[in-house]
């Protein structure tokens, strides 16, 4: 019976979410902390974008492409724009603490492994508040761009972490996560350093399409609690047409990538 008063309790969407924080942790969200949140975000970006590490990447990104022709014969960049460094909305930060603390939390209703991630830890525990997006045009090139933009953070001694997704729900990209020390405000207003971390991440033409026509789906259903019931078996659910999808586009990306091998084989 306690099991499941606890479960009862337990946050049902963002709204409630911060609700339980009040409660809880004696967390209000407030105006002052969406403005505090913009303040350090606007100034890590800021440096971010003035880093050596970013810099030089902007400056080989030329290079990178010409080099990826040379070895297969097709351009690598879906774009030649230098993607733009965004910073995470505070409404979709608050959702990540939500799906975080509640909806993947095992240890519910304890805290997870490393603790609640509140404001006041936000900017150390949530590793993507500052992103940016590279759009290749073949999936090949997904590891290709990944191992070069490790080359350019060794060259420059940044820490730099590298991650291939491929969930079951039909997400496929590659996160490169690196840290820099930013000087940011601190809620009093005066300055302290912190390492903050940023995320590179690298996509297909094809996913980020997809991605993009699905993206209200995909938002609201990263908040909604979920069903015990497998969604591979749930035929009438958008969550099966949504999430095979992205497999499907996978498949096919990868048959691409084979069959434009073979053919640069039979051409020798």
């Amino acid at each position: 019976m306690a099991n499941i008063l606890v479960d009862e309790s337990k946050p049902k969407n963002v709204d409630e979410y911060r609700t339980w924080l009040k409660k809880r942790l004696s967390v209000e969200i407030t105006a002052r902390t969406s403005t505090y949140y913009e303040s350090v975000l606007n100034a890590a970006a800021a440096q971010i974008r003035h880093s050596h590490f970013w810099v030089n990447l902007g400056q080989q990104l030329q290079e990178i492409d010409d080099a990826y022709w040379l070895k297969t014969d097709y351009k690598l960049f879906a774009t030649s724009d230098t993607p733009l460094l965004q910073t995470k909305p505070f409404a979709s930060a608050i959702s990540k603490s939500f799906r975080k603390n509640v909806l993947l939390n095992k240890n519910w209703p304890d805290p997870p492994q490393e603790g609640w991630i509140v404001p006041e830890n936000w900017f150390l525990r949530l590793n993507d508040l500052i992103r940016t997006l590279f759009i290749v045009k073949y999936a090949d090139g997904v590891q290709y761009l990944v191992e070069r933009i490790t080359e350019t953070a060794n060259g420059t001694g940044d820490s730099c972490k590298s991650f291939y997704e491929a969930r079951d729900e039909g997400y496929y990209a590659a996160h490169v996560y690196l840290r820099q020390p930013c000087e940011v405000p601190r809620i009093s207003w005066d300055t302290e350093t912190i390492n903050l971390s940023f995320e590179i991440q690298v996509t297909t033409q094809l996913q980020e399409v997809i991605r993009r026509l699905l993206h209200k789906y995909y938002e609201s259903s990263r908040e909604s609690r979920r069903s015990d019931f497998p969604w591979q078996w749930d035929f009438g659910k958008d969550e099966f047409f949504a999430n095979n999808l992205g497999h499907v586009l996978h498949y096919i990306e990868g048959t691409i990538v084979d069959l434009r091998k073979r053919q640069g084989e039979s051409n020798k």
